[in-house]
């Protein structure tokens, strides 16, 4: 093994059950239960958003616009996992297009997720059942030099992300989950959505948005009332 060459095969994944206490969850909601920080930046996007992406982190590190590494990594990855790319935020080469997105999901593979560049954006927009996030579109392909490293810690949009996450992506965005705290952070996270179906109702029927803090808040800034 060289510096900077790595390939870890087998990694420790969570509970299929524990994963599925997030099917249909908000980001949003999760992310109110982790101090509103567990979110990765605004710059990764969905590329045709299509329902929720859910499933566990198999982590690849690439040297900017190479894929060499991505390329081993579709064919060790489960039925499940999430591809997910620290390609350095690197946007002037395209990590992957159509091609390789079609395999991952024949593969049974959930998404990708990558800190770089796709290419083929139409047809990565118009797959089903397969979400693909990424940070920017370029035609330019890329080389398959390496080196790189495969599950191992990755950073994806400024969040820290390890084999075997939690990975959960909708339209606003991709939450990172450590499966350590996964049980009680979904817990967490239904009684927001509870809570707040409870505030829609009273804003639809009842015309009332019941906020004291405000008031509270208004007065332990000193802000004049009257």
């Amino acid at each position: 093994m060289s510096i900077g060459c790595k390939i870890i095969k087998e990694i420790s994944r969570p509970a299929k059950e524990l994963v599925e206490r997030f099917r249909n969850m908000p980001a949003a909601n999760i992310d109110d239960c982790m101090g509103r920080i567990a979110a990765v930046d605004s710059g990764i996007k969905p590329v045709g958003y299509k329902g929720q992406l859910l499933g566990t982190a198999f982590t690849v590190r690439v040297p900017q616009g190479d894929n060499l590494m991505f390329h081993a990594a579709m064919d060790l990855a489960q039925p499940g996992d999430v591809i997910v790319i620290d390609a350095g935020g690197f946007t002037d080469r395209a990590i992957f297009g159509e091609l390789m997105a079609t395999y991952c999901k024949t593969r049974g593979i959930k998404g990708i997720v990558c800190d770089g560049a796709i290419r083929d954006y139409g047809g990565l927009a118009a797959m089903t059942d397969f979400a693909v996030y990424a940070r920017g579109v370029n035609p330019n392909g890329p080389y398959k030099n390496g080196p790189g490293e495969i599950n191992v810690p990755v950073v994806i949009g400024g969040k820290l992300v390890n084999p075997g996450d939690i990975i959960v992506g909708d339209d606003d965005g991709v939450i990172v989950i450590d499966p350590a705290v996964a049980s009680k952070l979904a817990d967490a996270a239904r009684e927001i959505a509870k809570k707040e179906a409870a505030i829609m109702d009273d804003i639809i029927n009842e015309g009332t948005y019941i906020r004291p803090w405000v008031d509270e808040k208004l007065k332990e800034i000193g802000c004049d009332l009257k």
